[in-house]
């Protein structure tokens, strides 16, 4: 029965180790655990719009679960879903708070965005953006996503500002920077010497060692029953569908979760080694597919667009390659329910290495761009760059897409050109 229940997850008694999917997974919530906290205080200015904020802990914490059982049970993969932040903040800052539209505006767009994304995914469409992206790119898509998960945990640390500026040397010595630091020597030791769990080893480490240090705080209590989430449910308004500004958004939308998604699953499973020579991924199809249904279950419950955590490479690092890692992620989002007040006390100091080391094995695939065929080796380093200057991963894909053509076209083009104008002389 157990073997029966694991292989519905891909997961395989000769092939796989189940105590490094489940570290793998628990690796993985650590490190995402922090949207449960984000998300009402990036939504509390829509308070007075009548948005129900004290709802969006239960909602932001269901959607992760639906959404990670999905990945584990349909693709069979190990990653984390959960509401994005970019288009978190293109929710409530752009749409609603600049725009001036009311947040059922914004929840109908998402459903419905869910809804275009599945459509892609059941559809040809879905092969076609995929394979429109060369295989160079692909692995600079890794090596980009390295980078910005990197200085995510920089930023986290308190060490980099906004903007990727270094703040001051004063800020290498507060305690929060001083454990950052410490988490780093001892999770890059871990990773070196291939102890299995260093990862999560590490985050325990420094969690245990900042309680003296005042960086790690006990909580108040342990259990806390959480807010019931029926003023966000399915609280849709289709008045909008016929409006132009509403299918704007719609598309807005639709292209950030697309390439963003698109982005993460194809650089981290290629830092992972799950890429074929022609570039395919296996389950690629089903990978997006969960996003997208994810997606829609969340706005049913009232949260911004669910997609895949680029955080999913900590679990990758650990050695984490079928869905019971996803099964073990939501499993940990169950238990935040209702221990919320103790996972929220782990610090940032903590998980913030962890994304600094997962970063590193990322970026280890740009051995595999051809630095020397300038045509695929400068767009695959446009995007490289820009993924983490601009903190968006869609930006970076873009760049480099973009690059990759115009490059290719203008080439394509003197080379004609030369060859008409030799033709020309010689006749």
């Amino acid at each position: 029965m157990k073997e029966r229940i694991l292989s519905l997850m891909g997961f395989s008694m000769q092939r796989d180790n189940l105590k490094t999917e489940i570290i793998s997974g628990f690796t993985t919530f650590i490190t995402m655990v922090y949207i449960l906290a984000l998300m009402p205080v990036m939504f509390a200015p829509l308070a007075d719009m009548g948005f129900p904020v004290n709802s969006l802990f239960t909602a932001t914490a269901l959607s992760a679960i639906i959404g990670t059982l999905l990945m584990a049970f349909i693709a069979k993969r190990p990653f984390g879903l959960a509401p994005g932040l970019t288009l978190n903040t293109f929710f409530a800052e752009t749409v609603c708070l600049s725009l001036g539209y009311p947040w059922q505006f914004a929840l109908t767009a998402v459903l419905i965005e869910g809804l275009l994304f599945v459509l892609l995914c059941i559809s040809n469409m879905r092969q076609i953006i995929f394979e429109m992206v060369p295989t160079p790119l692909k692995y600079a898509f890794a090596a980009g996503i390295g980078f910005f998960i990197a200085m995510i945990g920089f930023k986290n640390s308190g060490i980099l500002a906004e903007g990727t500026i270094f703040n001051h040397m004063e800020t290498l010595v507060t305690p929060t920077s001083l454990l950052f630091l410490l988490g780093l020597m001892l999770t890059g030791i871990f990773a070196a010497l291939r102890v299995k769990g260093g990862l999560l080893l590490g985050i325990v480490i420094v969690t245990i060692v900042g309680l003296p240090a005042g960086v790690t705080t006990i909580p108040d209590r342990l259990f806390s029953l959480p807010p019931s989430p029926e003023p966000l449910f399915c609280k849709f308004s289709f008045d909008y569908l016929l409006w132009p500004d509403f299918w704007v958004c719609v598309m807005t939308m639709l292209f950030f979760d697309v390439f963003d998604t698109l982005g993460t699953v194809v650089g981290v499973m290629a830092s992972a080694g799950i890429i074929r020579k022609n570039g395919r991924i296996p389950h690629m199809r089903r990978i997006m597919l969960s996003d997208a249904l994810a997606t829609m279950t969340g706005a049913c419950l009232g949260c911004s667009t669910v997609t895949t955590y680029v955080e999913s490479a900590t679990g990758f690092a650990e050695g984490g390659r079928t869905g019971v890692s996803s099964f073990v992620i939501a499993l940990c989002f169950v238990a935040s329910l209702f221990f919320a007040p103790l996972f929220l006390a782990i610090p940032a100091a903590a998980t913030s290495p962890v994304m600094v080391v997962a970063g590193f094995y990322l970026f280890g695939v740009v051995r595999h761009i051809h630095l020397t065929k300038y045509l695929e080796a400068m767009p695959a380093f446009l995007s490289i760059l820009l993924m983490p200057v601009t903190g968006s991963i869609s930006d970076g894909i873009l760049a480099g897409l973009l690059a990759y053509i115009i490059l290719h076209y203008l080439t394509e083009a003197m080379k004609y050109f030369k060859k008409k104008k030799l033709n020309h002389i010689n006749s």
